[in-house]
């Protein structure tokens, strides 16, 4: 890895699998090397997996396996911008799958409990819109949404009801 600064998830024992559905979400991902322990640790016996060093979309991360005593909060959450609805409800539906929970405003936390932002670049563009009222309108109506709704969120700042 070449960057300088690496998050590292904490994971109980299936950080490798958390990694591993990772970077099949999202282009430029990839597994880039998985450390085995040369010896017993806290975490597992030797050969168990210690960390997975993996790519998701061009950034960096590391994997820890490193047991139940720091479990995944929404203190940290990866936001991922997306393109449109098509990639939206992708992204939401894998990752609220087999175990993830949906939450409010475009938040969910995977099976693994680590929290996401699937949020849709035209939600921002709204959101941000210099007209107040326009970007209230596009603000209130997130604030009713999971997932959020791009037509939903453009007939609301249009003033559509």
């Amino acid at each position: 890895m070449t960057d300088r600064i690496i998050p590292c998830l904490w994971y109980d024992g299936d950080g490798e699998d958390a990694a591993t559905f990772y970077v099949s979400l999202l282009p430029d991902s990839r597994i880039d090397r998985v450390m085995r322990a040369p010896v017993d640790t806290p975490s597992g016996p030797a050969d168990t997996v210690l960390t997975v060093e993996f790519t998701l979309a061009g950034r960096s991360y590391m994997a820890l396996n490193g047991g139940p005593q720091f479990p995944l909060t929404e203190a940290v959450s990866l936001q991922v911008l997306t393109e449109d609805q098509a990639e939206t409800d992708r992204l939401w539906n894998a990752l609220t799958a087999d175990g993830g929970q949906a939450g409010d405003c475009g938040w969910l936390k995977d099976r693994w409990g680590l929290s996401w932002q699937i949020t849709p670049r035209r939600l921002m563009t709204l959101i941000t819109d210099p007209d107040r009222r326009r970007a209230g309108r596009a603000m209130a109506a997130m604030m009713t949404m999971q997932k959020i709704d791009i037509a939903a969120l453009n007939h609301a700042a249009d003033g559509d009801t």
